[in-house]
């Protein structure tokens, strides 16, 4: 059997987000070892370590918004507004996360709610859409976190 286009594009969607997790993830954990690696006396860096990543949202929540600034802010800075003042487009790029969010729990769960979605339909067109602002907001998070590691460590981290 066949699979249709819709559940292609659905499986397109859930992937986009997956990598989209995984960038976000592992750009977390990169920070935290820039930051770690400066810590002296060495004994403390596991324990500085643990605080970062301890209830972590990347590690069992959905990249949105929300989670991702939770994770990003421990950092001690606002990192939402860091990333929208790099471009005034991260705010329409931080919208279209939102709505892929909102897909990708209504494909993995089964409940398309066509007021919280607008549509029943999803078209490769929007997930294309989606994809390109996933980059963009991808190369706008590590020019945020590279020049907020900068400032902070005196040297660039990357």
């Amino acid at each position: 059997m066949r699979p249709s286009t819709q559940e292609l594009t659905h499986a397109y969607a859930v992937l986009l987000l997956s990598k989209f997790q995984g960038f976000c993830r592992s750009l977390h954990d990169e920070c935290v070892d820039c930051i770690v690696s400066a810590v002296t006396p060495a004994k403390l860096r596991t324990a500085i370590s643990e605080v970062f990543v301890l209830n972590r949202k990347l590690d069992a929540g959905n990249p949105n918004p929300g989670n991702l600034g939770s994770d990003f802010n421990r950092f001690g800075f606002v990192f939402w507004d860091s990333v929208r003042r790099r471009d005034a487009r991260n705010r329409a790029r931080q919208d279209h996360l939102d709505d892929l969010n909102r897909w990708r729990n209504a494909i993995t769960h089964e409940n398309f709610d066509a007021t919280a979605l607008g549509s029943g339909n999803l078209g490769l067109r929007q997930v294309r859409q989606w994809r390109k602002a996933c980059h963009q907001l991808a190369v706008a998070f590590d020019e945020v976190m590279r020049a907020y590691l900068q400032s902070a460590l005196g040297t660039s981290p990357w």
